[in-house]
C-alpha cells in the first residue's frame, strides 16, 4: 500500500512557504509516498452549485481561504524535496487549456525527476468553470478531449509534431518540449463519484480516485472502469485505485481492508491546524503506526 498526504488546505497554510516547505519535507522524511494539492481557481462568494460530497451542499472550505495554484505549489515543493511524489488532488480540468497545461505538467515532471501524478476532475462549481471561460454543460466531452490532447503532446512525434482536430481543440505540427520524464507521460488518475468518471478512467486514465463512495457503489465504479478499459483494448490490471482516509485514525488493519477492495494507495487527510509542530507530530505518529521508513 502507498500512503499519500493531502496538503492541509483547510488550515489556510498551503500558501505560506515557511509552513508548507517544512511540512512536506517532514512527510518525505517520514516515508510517505506523495503529497496532493487541491484546486479552486476561484470560489464564487454566493455560489448556487451543489457540492456533492456533503449533505449541506456546501464545501467545508471558506470562500476567502488561501488556495494556491496546485501546479505552482507543486513546482515549489519539487525544489524543496528530492523523493516524495507530487500530485494534484484534484485539478479542475475545465479550468485549463490542454496545450498550455501539457507544457506546465511536463515541465514539473522533468524538473522533479519524474515525480508528478495528475489527478483530474470535471468540477462541480458552475460559477468557477464559467469564470475560467469553459462551458459547464459540455465539460465532460471537453475533458475527454483534453486528456487526448495531453497524451498527444507528451508523445514523441518528432520531427512532424503532434496534430489534433477535435470538437474543442485544433492544432497541427505542434512541438511541445520538454517531454515528461516518466515513460508514457505523466500518470493521469480520474477523481470523482460518477459513472462517467469511472468510464473516463478506464478509457483514458492510469487510475481512479473515487470521492465520497463506498461499499457496493465503489465496487460498481471499479468494475465499470475495468470494463471500459477492456472495451478500449487497455489492461485493466494496470489501473490503480486510490481511496481516502484520515491521518489520525488509519491503521494497517484498515489499510488491509481497503486493499482487499483493490486500493493500492490511500490519500490521508490531516487535522486543519495552523500549528506546524502539531501537524508534523500527526505525520510522525501516522508513519510510526503504519510502519513507514
Amino acid at each position: 500500500m502507498k500512503y499519500a498526504v493531502l496538503l492541509p488546505v483547510a488550515a489556510g497554510v498551503t500558501a505560506d512557504p515557511a509552513w508548507i516547505g517544512p511540512y512536506v519535507r517532514h512527510a518525505e522524511a517520514c516515508g510517505f509516498e506523495s503529497v496532493g494539492a487541491v484546486e479552486h481557481a476561484v470560489v464564487a462568494s454566493s455560489y448556487s452549485s451543489v457540492y456533492p460530497y456533503d449533505a449541506s451542499g456546501r464545501m467545508e472550505l471558506a470562500d476567502d481561504l488561501d488556495i494556491p495554484d496546485p501546479l505552482d505549489l507543486l513546482a515549489f515543493l519539487a525544489g524543496q524535496t528530492s523523493r516524495i511524489g507530487l500530485a494534484t488532488g484534484v485539478l479542475v480540468l475545465p479550468n485549463h487549456h490542454p496545450v498550455v497545461l501539457a507544457k506546465r505538467l511536463a515541465t514539473i515532471d522533468a524538473l522533479s525527476g519524474g515525480r508528478l501524478r495528475l489527478v483530474v476532475g470535471m468540477g462541480w462549481m458552475r460559477e468557477e468553470i464559467e469564470a475560467c471561460g469553459a462551458d459547464f454543460d459540455s465539460r465532460g466531452r471537453r475533458g475527454n478531449e483534453q486528456l487526448e490532447v495531453l497524451r498527444k503532446l507528451w508523445a514523441d512525434t518528432a520531427p512532424s509534431g503532434a496534430s489534433h482536430d477535435g470538437e474543442f481543440f485544433r492544432f497541427k505540427g505542434a512541438m511541445s518540449y520538454p517531454k515528461p520524464v516518466q515513460p508514457g507521460g505523466v500518470p493521469i488518475h480520474v477523481g470523482g463519484h460518477t459513472k462517467a468518471a469511472a468510464r473516463r478512467a478506464g478509457r483514458y486514465g492510469d487510475g481512479l480516485q473515487p470521492l465520497g463512495v463506498a461499499g457496493d457503489e465503489l465496487r460498481s465504479l471499479v468494475a465499470l472502469m475495468r470494463e471500459e478499459a477492456e472495451r478500449n483494448g487497455r489492461d485493466p490490471d494496470a489501473l490503480e485505485l486510490t481511496l481516502g482516509h484520515s491521518l489520525s485514525v488509519v491503521t494497517p488493519e484498515k489499510a488491509e481492508r481497503l486493499g482487499a477492495l483493490g486500493a493500492g494507495r490511500l490519500v490521508l487527510r490531516g487535522a486543519p491546524t495552523k500549528d506546524l509542530n502539531e501537524a508534523m507530530d500527526e505525520l510522525s505518529a501516522c508513519a510510526e503506526r503504519l510502519g513507514l521508513a
